[in-house]
């Protein structure tokens, strides 16, 4: 991919490197900092995940210590796949995408109360599914809430099961910060009961 005077491309953990006449040759005087800031080739580790289109556009996902590896090898983008799936489900207060290690990827949602309140008509739930109360937590063997979310996504991306928690995010939980981003280790610690379930 080239832009005018530089070049991206995307790593096989799915970072965005960038080389051109803009970029630094290193960091003065500290060689350990520069070889792990740009390859043998000159291309810089910019710590964004991303990915090219058909047309050489440059997408930005997410950022790199957000990313997360399956068992079976495979580099997820949580945030790109949380913001998706808000976006077709107006129900979803906050979904933490979670499958570090684990062989498929699942999900810890809570719901806005605005949106329960709207009723079943919301998209991404069929009514039959619709949450009666946000205070009744429920989880499912699949998520066929999902599947409009699943077929935008690569297979190793897929959400194959979840729970909705009984209660939102809050940052007097310590699960999210003043600034509204949410901890993924806070909250996968405090859930890790359910987490693990998935997969036994």
């Amino acid at each position: 991919m080239a832009f005018p005077g530089s070049e991206a491309k995307i790593a096989e953990d799915g970072e965005v490197l960038i080389k051109g006449p803009h970029v630094m040759r290193g960091y003065h005087n500290l060689d350990v900092e520069s070889a792990s800031t740009l390859t043998d080739e000159g291309w810089l580790h910019t710590g964004d995940e991303g990915r090219l289109d058909e047309d050489g556009f440059l997408f930005i996902t997410g950022r790199k210590k957000e990313l997360f590896k399956t068992s079976g090898g495979k580099y997820v983008a949580p945030p790109h796949i949380e913001g998706m799936f808000k976006g077709i489900s107006a129900l979803t207060s906050q979904i933490v995408v979670h499958g570090n290690e684990r062989n498929f990827c699942s999900a810890l949602i809570t719901l806005d109360p605005d949106g329960i309140a709207s009723g079943p008509r919301l998209t991404g739930w069929p009514a039959s599914r619709t949450p009666r109360s946000s205070t009744r937590p429920r989880s499912t063997a699949r998520a066929e809430p999902d599947r409009r979310l699943n077929s935008k996504i690569n297979r190793w991306e897929t959400i194959k099961k979840f729970a909705i928690l009984d209660h939102d995010l809050s940052i007097e939980s310590g699960e999210i910060t003043p600034s509204m981003k949410v901890k993924r280790n806070v909250v996968e610690a405090n859930n890790k009961a359910i987490l693990d379930s998935f997969y036994a």
